[in-house]
């Protein structure tokens, strides 16, 4: 498996395209796309520090020097990246569907979803 400096170098670059994309284009599905892959690259640097990081933590500091029986035979069970990340997908599901039921109020009313063209509060 890849060191843990390979999936922060791949959720780095994965984050900067879409900060790239969400700050230069004007359609705003592209703009919300962008966002999505933001998102994501989040949702994979909380898995990857759950997955490397976490199970030392939890047992060293949450259940002490001597773990008990029930621990032991479960192994090392984190699951708080994939909860962030569960917990991400859900707000980004709300984001997406809240945003394009405002870009499609503003296309019929505007017959655009350029951003720059979409300036709601000059009139």
């Amino acid at each position: 498996m890849p060191p843990l400096e390979h999936f922060l170098l791949v959720a780095a670059a994965i984050f900067s395209i879409g900060l790239y994309g969400a700050l230069s284009r004007k359609n705003i599905i592209t703009v919300f796309m962008s966002v999505e892959l933001m998102f994501n690259a989040v949702n994979l640097t909380a898995i990857a520090f759950a997955k490397f990081l976490v199970p030392v933590w939890s047992n060293r500091f949450l259940f002490g020097p001597e773990l008990s029986e029930s621990v032991r035979a479960a192994g090392d069970i984190a699951l708080s990246g994939q909860v962030l990340a569960i917990f991400i997908i859900a707000v980004a599901a709300a984001e997406i569907a809240l945003g394009l039921a405002i870009v499609i109020a503003i296309y019929r009313n505007r017959e655009t979803i350029d951003i720059t063209d979409v300036a709601l509060m000059k009139k």
